[in-house]
């Protein structure tokens, strides 16, 4: 997994949204086992304690949960990533039209300028 972690925000945040997005986009998919806090902290060249709090908020978000010997894994509630994952995408819209607002298009600009993108296949 690629981390590039910014510092306008909370760290843990971040890394909150990075498994967040793994977990909705199938990278890690749903009963799969968390690799071990230190491992995930080594790869993301953050402090364990950071991991260990990002981890701890996904469990109480219910995206993951713990088994004391056997570590942690991601949920199987498959109804609940698909919910999180049309969140994400309806705030990821919903900040793409209002930046091509911004510059001034209309919605039937915007939809013709994806039709047309869609048409080149990309």
């Amino acid at each position: 997994m690629q981390w590039q972690l910014r510092g306008d925000r909370p760290i843990y945040q971040q890394i909150m949204e990075k498994l967040t997005e793994q977990i909705v986009s199938g990278q890690l998919n749903a009963g799969d086992k968390v690799p071990p806090v230190r491992e995930l902290a080594a790869q993301a060249g953050v402090n364990p304690n950071t991991m260990q709090r990002a981890l701890a908020d996904l469990e109480r978000e219910g995206l993951m949960h713990s088994n004391r010997t056997s570590g942690r894994y991601v949920t199987e509630d498959r109804s609940m990533i698909a919910q999180i994952r049309e969140q994400i995408a309806d705030e990821r819209i919903s900040e793409f039209l209002a930046g091509m607002s911004q510059l001034g298009f209309t919605e039937q600009e915007i939809l013709s300028l994806l039709e047309k993108r869609h048409g080149k296949g990309e």
